[in-house]
């Protein structure tokens, strides 16, 4: 087998057969969980443990993800119409920095979520290792994001033009993975990174946003009182009081 046979099973594998083992691992898998487990549908909220560093890092994060993806799905839904919107140097300029300021603010948000999980005691103690998977795999997507906005330029365009077909490809039962073997290989770990999240999405806390809307990006502060002195040890001993 010569090196460019190796490659291209490679490729065969990472974008012909990990989008189906993705696609069919997000469904099942989410579904059973739902069925089986709906009660673990949840973010798992640790915000009433600490608040002041989870505003810094869930906000930005949470408005720079969803202006991301918002993009993402304009060159996935409308391909046509973003490359006639990209047509125009100025609206070209407006999309690519609107994204590219929506990853730089998805970055601090994980960051700040990085500082918070590994500094505040009891915060690290309901952070699971399948959390930190999580944040290293969508820190590394949204990296390679970066990357690509600097060094490969309007991905927007090519986004549109050779990632949206191939995507629809995937969806068709027809793999047109010519349109992707030729990128730069950062974009290419970008993909493969991406189909890596959906398939561990069902067995994450990212579950929740299929059934839970994020009121709390507009939301007054949550207030927590608390009716027990925190400077003193909380046991689990009571006493039963009879009449």
């Amino acid at each position: 087998m010569n090196e460019n046979t190796f490659f291209d099973y490679l490729d065969l594998f990472w974008f012909t057969i990990l989008p189906y083992v993705a696609l069919f691992t997000f469904f099942i898998a989410t579904i059973q969980r739902y069925r089986g487990e709906a009660f673990t549908y949840s973010s798992l909220s640790s915000q009433f443990l600490e608040n002041k560093i989870h505003f810094w890092a869930m906000v930005p994060f949470h408005y720079g993800i969803l202006t991301v993806l918002f993009g993402h799905f304009i060159g996935f839904l409308l391909p046509s119409q973003l490359l006639a919107w990209n047509s125009v140097p100025i609206r070209l300029y407006i999309f690519e920095i609107t994204g590219f300021i929506g990853a730089i603010f998805t970055l601090v948000g994980l960051f700040n979520i990085i500082i918070r999980r590994t500094s505040n005691p009891r915060v690290k103690m309901v952070t699971t290792s399948t959390d930190w998977v999580v944040i290293a795999i969508i820190i590394f997507q949204v990296i390679t994001g970066i990357y690509t906005a600097i060094f490969h330029s309007w991905g927007s365009s090519w986004f549109a033009s050779s990632i949206t077909p191939y995507l629809w490809s995937i969806i068709q039962f027809n793999p047109e993975i010519a349109y992707v073997t030729s990128l730069p290989i950062i974009v290419k770990l970008h993909i493969i990174s991406a189909f890596t999240i959906v398939t561990l999405f069902p067995f994450t806390r990212l579950v929740h946003v299929l059934v839970v809307p994020n009121p709390y990006l507009w939301r007054k502060p949550q207030v927590v009182r608390w009716h027990w002195n925190r400077k003193k040890i909380r046991t689990t001993t009571f006493e039963i009081k009879r009449k």
